[in-house]
């Protein structure tokens, strides 16, 4: 038996990159609790602006995933703006409760020498970049998500991965964004701010009436991005639930799904069914079609096409 093409893909909460309600965001975990979800990425991502959790709030809703089971992640922010960011930013790296991911690069300092996650926003495009990454600790690597699977396996060979953590002795995993609007640029612009013709400062925090994003549509009135605060992504949803072979021969060993505010306990089931079960992966990619979630089913990026399109697996 060929172990490596049916270990397991470990699933992945990414954070939620939406202004949600507190009631909204705690209930939504306690769902991913008692989900098949091996690991939880907390923490505000997008906007410093967001306020209904505070760090204490994250750190206590972390302890109790953890006592659930869930390898618990820290995420810092992907556009640090204000000495107020930096701060929030040394808050994760000073506790060592958890692992930390690094949302952008000025995350690296405050976290070189000890293990850590590098987030997707993190431009690594080769080997060379990788290790040298991994010479300050890292030991996971969220790929960024236009890179396709094939190219992967270049950066990170399954046979011969690239070494990382404090002793620069631990195999680097290879984590792919595989499921979720794709989290395509930021800017410190703030656009959805400017769609109500308000500054960024004086906001109203309207985000919080888009749990899934602003549609932006094209002049011929097709979806195109959605606007999220100072985020822009993909009106459609990226998925790779029909390319588990592709993604073990590639050497992923982590599958990160982004939080969607309505099924998404749906379809963290249907990735583990699919995944780590027997289900049939055609059949899966259907039962998400016929889910209420936000835009259509994408996988472009993954097969080196335009990231609107629809591939084959």
């Amino acid at each position: 038996m060929n172990t490596q093409m049916n270990a397991r893909i470990a699933l992945t909460v990414g954070p939620v990159l939406y202004y949600w309600p507190r009631r909204t965001l705690l209930d939504f975990y306690a769902e991913v609790a008692e989900s098949p979800a091996d690991t939880v990425v907390l923490g505000e991502v997008v906007c410093s602006r967001r306020h209904e959790m505070k760090t204490e709030d994250w750190l206590a809703l972390a302890r109790e995933l953890a006592t659930c089971g869930k390898e618990i992640v820290l995420a810092s922010q992907a556009l640090l703006e204000s000495a107020a960011d930096l701060r929030a930013l040394h808050r994760w790296a000073d506790q060592t409760e958890f692992l930390v991911e690094a949302g952008d690069a000025s995350a690296l300092r405050a976290l070189a020498g000890r293990p850590f996650v590098l987030g997707p926003h993190i431009n690594v495009y080769s080997q060379p970049a990788l290790r040298e990454h991994a010479a300050l600790g890292a030991i996971r690597w969220v790929a960024p998500v236009e890179l396709a699977l094939d190219a992967l396996a270049l950066i990170n060979p399954p046979a011969a991965p690239v070494t990382g953590g404090p002793a620069n002795d631990t195999p680097v995993a290879t984590e792919v964004f595989a499921f979720g609007r794709l989290p395509l640029a930021f800017s410190a612009r703030c656009f959805t701010a400017r769609h109500f013709h308000l500054s960024k400062d004086q906001c109203g925090f309207r985000c919080i009436e888009h749990p899934d994003g602003l549609l932006l549509d094209t002049t011929e009135q097709q979806h195109f991005l959605a606007l999220n605060g100072i985020q822009t992504q993909s009106a459609a949803q990226h998925c790779l639930i029909a390319d588990a072979p592709a993604l073990r021969a590639a050497g992923v060993t982590r599958a990160r799904l982004s939080p969607t505010s309505r099924d998404f306990a749906t379809v963290l089931d249907l990735f583990e069914r699919t995944y780590n079960g027997q289900a049939d992966a055609a059949e899966a990619a259907a039962a998400l079609e016929a889910l209420s979630l936000p835009g259509g089913l994408v996988n472009g990026y993954a097969h080196r096409r335009p990231g609107l399109e629809r591939m084959p697996a």
